[in-house]
């Protein structure tokens, strides 16, 4: 079974797809290329983005909340729509983008350096957790796959409950703060962003193994990149404790 949390990357996205026609199937390199070109469209779009917040700050409330919307508006679409990732995909990746650079640019106004710090990072755990996937030092066995999906099914309530509470002026107490709580909580997290990667692999391999769509290329490559996005981001969050401490 290729169960994990990412709703793009899951077996409903599988039972929604169609077989592949005329011998047009997903290869490993095809979901490697589409990756990089996704990855490029946000940076791009994310450069863009960060520049234009610095000229119109009043503006970068709601271009962050706007692309977030969104963005989640186009994953759900591909999940539910495989067939439709080949523009869906491209579109996260320059949506995306407006997000993470409105989101980098506000942090690197308090905490100069943590943007490049953060990307680094987050590079860094994405080919370390590459090497120890393909060289089996890390094995996707179902029970790491149930307690991964649990995890990041616990981290989305508790973010969740933060945003309806913010509402109404209520924040869960220590968890958004720099003490040790706050960071260690942003750890756990990040770890389980991080492994969150190895299931996108299992389900890439998996996918070329099972002879999926040339389509489903797309879809793979966007939901690595919506780890890689949430990864990024925590490190951020992480970081940024850290160094409102020294």
């Amino acid at each position: 079974m290729m169960r994990t949390a990412n709703p793009t990357l899951n077996d409903q996205v599988f039972a929604n797809a169609p077989a592949a026609v005329g011998g047009q199937v997903m290869t490993l390199q095809g979901a490697v290329n589409k990756t990089f070109i996704l990855a490029l469209l946000l940076v791009i779009s994310g450069g863009f983005s960060w520049q234009f917040v610095q000229a119109n700050p009043q503006l970068s409330g709601m271009l962050s909340i706007g692309s977030a919307l969104f963005g989640f508006v186009l994953v759900m679409a591909s999940s539910f729509k495989p067939t439709w990732s080949p523009v869906v995909a491209p579109a996260y990746g320059l949506v995306e983008g407006v997000f993470v650079g409105v989101i980098s640019a506000r942090y690197s106004a308090l905490y100069d350096g943590i943007v490049l710090q953060a990307a680094l990072l987050t590079l860094g755990i994405l080919f370390a957790l590459l090497f120890a996937y393909q060289s089996r030092l890390i094995k996707a066995t179902e029970n790491f796959k149930l307690g991964l999906v649990a995890a990041t099914g616990g981290i989305a309530i508790v973010y969740l409950a933060s945003i309806m509470l913010s509402f109404f002026g209520i924040q869960i107490p220590l968890i958004h703060q720099s003490g040790l709580v706050g960071i260690g909580f942003s750890l756990v997290v990040v770890v389980i962003a991080a492994l969150n990667l190895v299931l996108d692999f299992d389900f890439i391999e998996n996918g070329v193994a099972q002879g999926a769509p040339k389509y489903m290329e797309w879809q793979s490559a966007l939901g690595l990149l919506v780890t890689i996005v949430w990864l990024y981001i925590e490190m951020l969050r992480l970081l940024s404790k850290l160094r409102s401490r020294d």
